[in-house]
């Protein structure tokens, strides 16, 4: 059964599966639901239409699920749909979606997110990824597995993060950052290819060492970074790894 603090506030159309814990002074709002084994710490806020899946921890002072923070919404019944085991912790704040795009904001499974991170409205986050102190997610970002957002990252509206990518801490985002890269500065630029982070999701070294011929070729070559692109994109390659990174090259600089 969920146990459920005298001193918390549950709302009557809130649903609390298996295992649930609601600490004193933690907020549940109309509209959601928190999947077995889940903990809201004290003073922790999930408002609704939200769905939390399993064993999510939200930390005292994390606001999850309130109202999108844009001009056009009108009250309309959004949602934020979360995957099993993420972590919220202080002051983290995830937003709804809106109408004018799918409606949902949505954070896969496995997730870290510390303290003072922002979600904004219709964001989709993967599994596995991290989002450190105090970045800053405006709306409609999508972020890819395994990725990893530095402290103070601001990420620009409709931007997208590639899998497995590292962006620095106070990078300010305005483009897209493709997968498997290292982004830094004011204004982001990729600077380098992720090789620990690839290593630690143990890509093969065959893999790790045609990635690295492609990026010096594309980043570091005598040839203009379209015609690098364009003979890869010609070339059969047969590493999955290889054709991820120059498809993503190519279509950013389309």
């Amino acid at each position: 059964m969920p146990r459920v603090h005298p001193l918390a506030t549950v709302a009557p159309s809130a649903t609390l599966d298996d295992g649930v814990e609601v600490g004193p002074y933690a907020v549940v709002g109309d509209g959601v639901h928190l999947g077995a084994g889940t903990r809201l710490m004290p003073h922790a806020v999930v408002l609704g239409p939200t769905t939390l899946g399993a064993r999510n921890v939200v930390h005292p002072f994390a606001a999850l699920g309130g109202e999108p923070q844009d001009r056009s919404y009108r009250g309309e019944p959004t949602r934020l749909v979360v995957g099993d085991e993420n972590v919220f912790r202080e002051h983290v704040t995830v937003n709804r979606g809106t109408a004018k795009d799918r409606g949902e904001t949505r954070i896969g499974a496995g997730n870290l997110l510390l303290a003072g991170a922002h979600v904004g409205h219709d964001c989709a986050i993967g599994d596995g990824v991290l989002v450190t102190n105090a970045a800053l997610l405006g709306g409609h970002v999508v972020v890819g597995d395994h990725a990893v957002l530095g402290g103070g990252a601001a990420i620009a509206p409709f931007r997208r993060i590639g899998r497995i990518a590292f962006v620095a801490g106070g990078a300010c985002v305005e483009r897209d950052v493709p997968p498997f890269v290292i982004a830094a500065g004011d204004r982001a630029r990729v600077r380098a290819l992720n090789v620990v982070g690839l290593e630690r999701r143990g890509v093969p070294g065959e893999s790790l060492a045609r990635l690295r011929r492609v990026f010096r070729r594309v980043f570091a070559g005598a040839a203009p970074r379209r015609d690098a692109l364009d003979a890869l994109s010609r070339e059969a390659d047969d590493d999955p790894w290889v054709r991820e990174l120059v498809q993503a090259l190519t279509e950013a600089s389309a």
